[in-house]
């Protein structure tokens, strides 16, 4: 020995944990999403916020981010049949999807707005929860969200909500193959589309005949049914009178099931939790929702819902993602400094906090504009979903970077928020889908371009590029045309966002116009110069 030799290691110090982020469930979630809270206030109250404080919290906990891992790790079964040959068509779920499901529903995040009491800015509070509780686990969200959307088209047959919605909206989660008159609560799911026709549903092949009774026998495979395990179904199929809407009970009133046949469950990309399936009507019996031939027309109602929802899940999920890049980058140490201290991984952080500030103030809005009933909705809704859903993928993928090889790895949870990530962008309407149901919007109804530009004229003048944008975007619509459906439905979102962002918070609309609509490069991190990237990145940062 020479003296100069470093000490030796115990043998048993190869494995010291160090340079690692502490848990993150020790951060609430609101006191780290500006955008948030600031929304919600905004284009609602207080009391709104307040009212969210318990689901939030509830959302951050180790417990619900375990079952929410576990709900993944142990996808839902399908059983055909019992031990004995007979039918049971039922599928099994683990504990932790049941455990996700009761505290959603009894937050009211299924279908709280609906009720009789529900008071003032009813579906803001609701789309703030939903956010929320959406970044535990998305794939419970889909039958919370189909029972959601099933509640204004079921009232379009007076009869049948008067049967079904008290159950409906009754904040008891009770799963099981029961009539629903003897159920505690009840949950409702949507069949529309076919193998032959995928949007295109007027050229559905299910048919739907008349029983004498008030009744119809449905016969026909539907290619995609979302939430097979709920207990009521919307569905479309042609009627005499044309393609027409129906209610389907899994078990009928005698307390026999309904022939409604589970072929399979879809091995999904992702959205791992919840059963996709393709679904046969035997004969099901079905009953009329709406006039027959109107059925598209009625069940419209819940395609705007879900819609809305997509728009909200997709915000959850870069919110989510972002947390996790926020979290990592201030505790990881990379070549002598924290992560987040490093400009480039700075400026990487800065513009996730920005997509994700864009995309929660625009859900927020929406959801405002359904409590007041604004038929702004009808335009405002496909484009937010077609920006705000296309663009989470890639931003979930630069946040899942910013984890390095930690990020690619299952145990990080950042690969489930990638692989759930496209889902949003098909569900109820692709790209192409969406973006021209901007151009139908615009062509019928032109009270809602007026309002458009009512909206947009409250920021008037605030910013050069913001106008600039809002010109380009008269010019767009003036002569849209299918082949530019896709930039007008994007420059539409792009404009309400950069407004409502300005107003909502100042601080961050200047940044926000600069990087969007201003010299954009198409990569995420890299910024106008003088955009204050260390503030941004603060504002999102869980404090843990």
């Amino acid at each position: 020995m020479t003296g100069t030799e470093p000490p030796a290691r115990p043998l048993d110090s190869t494995h010291d944990v160090i340079n690692q982020s502490p848990p993150l469930h020790r951060a609430d979630p609101l006191a780290c999403d500006p955008a948030l809270v600031s929304a919600v206030r905004a284009f609602g109250s207080d009391s709104v916020l307040d009212s969210i404080d318990s689901v939030a919290r509830d959302s951050a906990t180790a417990e619900a981010r375990e079952h929410g891992r576990l709900a993944n790790e142990h996808p839902p079964v399908l059983h055909t049949h019992d031990r004995y040959g007979n039918r049971v068509d039922e599928v099994e779920f683990h504990p932790s999807w049941h455990w996700l499901m009761t505290r959603a529903v009894a937050h009211g995040l299924h279908a709280a707005p609906w009720a009789p009491d529900a008071g003032e800015h009813a579906h803001l509070r609701r789309a703030a929860a939903f956010s929320v509780w959406s970044q535990v686990e998305a794939g419970h969200g889909c039958p919370i969200s189909m029972t959601y959307a099933a509640i204004p088209a079921l009232r379009h047959e007076p009869g049948l909500a008067e049967r079904y919605e008290p159950g409906l909206l009754s904040s008891a989660y009770d799963f099981g193959m029961r009539p629903a008159e003897a159920k505690a609560g009840l949950l409702a799911g949507m069949s529309m589309t076919e193998k032959q026709g995928g949007s295109d549903v007027r050229v559905n092949s299910t048919t739907a005949t008349p029983s004498g009774d008030g009744t119809y026998a449905l016969v026909g495979h539907k290619w995609f049914t979302s939430a097979p395990m709920n207990d009521l179904f919307l569905t479309l199929a042609q009627a005499p009178g044309g393609l027409t809407c129906f209610l389907l009970p899994r078990v009928l009133p005698d307390g026999t099931r309904n022939a409604l046949r589970l072929q399979r469950l879809k091995d999904k990309l992702g959205n791992k939790s919840n059963a996709s399936a393709e679904l046969e009507y035997a004969g099901a019996t079905g009953w009329r929702v709406g006039e027959e031939g109107r059925g598209v027309r009625t069940i419209i109602e819940m395609v705007t819902m879900t819609r809305l929802d997509c728009v909200l899940g997709s915000a959850a999920n870069i919110r989510a993602a972002l947390t996790e890049a926020a979290h990592h980058a201030a505790h990881r140490s990379a070549f002598g400094a924290l992560l987040r201290d490093q400009p480039a991984m700075t400026a990487v952080l800065a513009d996730l906090a920005l997509e994700s500030e864009g995309a929660t103030v625009l859900g927020m809005w929406l959801a405002s504009l359904v409590d007041s009933g604004s038929p702004l909705l009808r335009l405002a809704l496909p484009a937010a979903k077609f920006l705000v859903c296309k663009r989470a993928p890639g931003v979930v993928a630069e946040a899942l970077e910013c984890l390095g090889g930690n990020g690619y790895v299952e145990e990080s949870g950042m690969p489930r928020l990638y692989r759930e990530a496209p889902l949003m962008s098909i569900w109820e309407g692709s790209g192409n889908v969406t973006a021209l149901d901007v151009l139908r919007a615009l062509s019928r109804e032109p009270s809602v371009v007026e309002a458009l530009w009512a909206e947009l004229a409250v920021t008037a003048g605030a910013d050069a590029r913001l106008d600039a944008a809002v010109a380009e975007l008269r010019s767009e619509i003036a002569e849209a045309s299918p082949e530019r459906a896709r930039r007008v439905a994007e420059l539409i979102a792009l404009c309400l966002q950069a407004s409502l962002v300005l107003r909502v918070a100042p601080e961050v609309g200047e940044a926000f116009i600069a990087s969007r609509l201003g010299a954009r490069s198409g990569v995420l991190g890299v910024l106008p110069r003088g955009v204050r990237a260390r503030d941004l990145v603060d504002r999102v940062t869980p404090a843990c």
